[in-house]
């Protein structure tokens, strides 16, 4: 019932929207997966040019454009100012006062296990083609159409389309947006672009200034968002309903802290009560019939001999009370960005491990208690995929990655991957292993753009696979994305 009514309040919003007049403007967001305009982003809160909140994506662009309107008068090293002038084309491409369109198609003959922020394909192939604008001054409408194989068999994607409505500073949504949340660059443990997007409902703020009162002034810049959406599709608890919540502020120069909060509640063999969403404490005293995962990411920022870096960890557990019982998944990684000519060679290195340990700071191993409930049986997964890290419950993942841009805004990527999926301990499943599994993986990425079209390449090979495949694989995948 509730995806019926969901699905029907999409179709007359956008079937309104797109009957009206266009204005200016188009995506208010800069949207998740551009690699290189995040790294750009990052570079630019490093100098100060923009606020420092870089770990909560969408990122609306309304925080980004008016401190850039100003940055000119600043004395800035090359490099930040190369990537300043990459972020205000991006900028202008997206409010140029005229309709947007644009398709892209993606195969391969073997997708990739390790997803990250810049994945590609989730399956051997998938396309869309897509037209946005604003249909007033303060509504904006993406409307995309496309398919993908899922396992064998061929899915309408829907993926992206969404209808925003600003108010005041802040923007109510609603549609298929793809959230990350975090400041990992390979994952996100709670909610990340691994599966598609669900149909959602939600209201983000525009911009990211500091509240005026001196009560919470000491916040500094920050972000807030909350979404309920529908996980529909083939489910053992069919069209659970799933809430996110999220905080994100720069207290100190630096220093960025994100506040999120996932929950399953409702949905088919479960009793709806909402009041339990405010049930924190959810101990044998207080038992609530709610799947929730807390997190806590810090993320810090700074120079070190003229060479910007950052540091980071995000912690996730399995219920709402950090010190007891919560059943911590964690997040480690660095970055630091090494002028290379007048742009800057990223360095990255991170560290994610799904087997929780008891509580926030150690103690017992808990197996298979990430991203699994006894309650909800489908688990924090959506299609077949899990929402947040890729390799799901009770998996490592090692990652070194560099990236460069050069003069001709060529784009390349070499990454390595180990990975430890699953463990012998988890009785309680893994969606991407039938069996544990250890695998090595190297893989290189370019990205091209000419004109109106930009070519993705990538080469990679593993030295074994998820079970029940087995031994080494080499893999191909190409992109071809084009915009008008």
């Amino acid at each position: 019932m509730a995806r019926r009514l969901l699905n029907s309040v999409f179709r007359l919003a956008l079937l309104a929207a797109a009957s009206m007049p266009l204005a200016a403007q188009a995506s208010p967001w800069a949207e998740v997966g551009d690699q290189q305009l995040r790294s750009d982003i990052q570079i630019l809160a490093n100098a100060g040019v923009i606020d420092d909140i870089t770990t909560h994506w969408p990122i609306p662009w309304a925080g980004i454009e008016g401190k850039l309107n100003d940055a000119d008068r600043l004395n800035l090293p090359d490099y930040v100012r190369a990537a300043m002038l990459r972020v205000r084309a991006k900028l202008k491409a997206q409010i140029p006062g005229k309709f947007h369109a644009g398709a892209y198609i993606d195969a391969t003959n073997k997708p990739d296990v390790v997803y990250g922020f810049d994945g590609l394909g989730r399956d051997k192939y998938q396309g869309q083609v897509y037209g946005e604008a604003s249909v007033t001054s303060s509504t904006d409408i993406r409307i995309e159409a496309g398919a993908i194989d899922e396992g064998g068999k061929t899915k309408i994607m829907p993926d992206g389309s969404y209808l925003a409505q600003a108010i005041g500073n802040s923007a109510v949504y609603l549609g298929y947006l793809t959230h990350w949340w975090g400041p990992g660059w390979i994952s996100a443990l709670s909610l990340s672009n691994n599966a598609r997007p669900m149909p959602q409902i939600g209201i983000s703020r525009l911009d990211t200034a500091p509240f005026d009162t001196p009560l919470l002034s000491w916040l500094g810049p920050w972000q807030s968002e909350f979404f309920v959406g529908v996980l529909d599709g083939p489910r053992i608890d069919r069209n659970t309903g799933y809430a996110g919540f999220r905080f994100t502020f720069n207290p100190l120069p630096g220093l960025q802290i994100g506040l999120s909060r996932t929950t399953e509640i409702c949905g088919e063999h479960h009793t709806c009560d909402v009041g339990d969403y405010f049930n924190l404490a959810n101990d044998n005293g207080h038992r609530n019939t709610t799947n929730d995962e807390g997190l806590i990411d810090l993320h810090y920022t700074n120079r070190l001999g003229g060479m910007p870096f950052e540091v980071y960890t995000q912690l996730m557990n399995e219920d709402s009370n950090p010190f007891s019982h919560s059943d911590t998944s964690h997040l480690v990684g660095g970055s630091v960005w090494l002028p290379l000519d007048v742009n800057a060679l990223r360095l990255t290195f991170e560290y994610t491990d799904s087997v929780p340990t008891l509580n926030m700071f150690g103690g017992p191993l808990e197996h298979g208690q990430a991203y699994n409930n006894s309650q909800y049986l489908d688990g924090m997964r959506y299609r077949d995929r899990t929402l947040g890290f890729s390799l799901d419950s009770d998996s490592r993942l090692f990652t070194a990655q560099g990236s460069w841009i050069d003069h001709n805004d060529f784009t390349y990527t070499l990454s390595f991957h180990h990975a430890d999926i699953s463990t012998a301990q988890n009785k309680l499943g893994n969606v991407v292993t039938a069996a544990p599994v250890a695998i090595n993986e190297i893989e290189g990425r370019a990205e091209i753009p000419f004109n109106h079209v930009t070519f993705a390449l990538e080469a990679r090979y593993a030295d074994d696979q998820p079970r029940p495949s087995r031994g080494g694989e080499a893999a191909v995948e190409g992109e071809i994305s084009f915009h008008i």
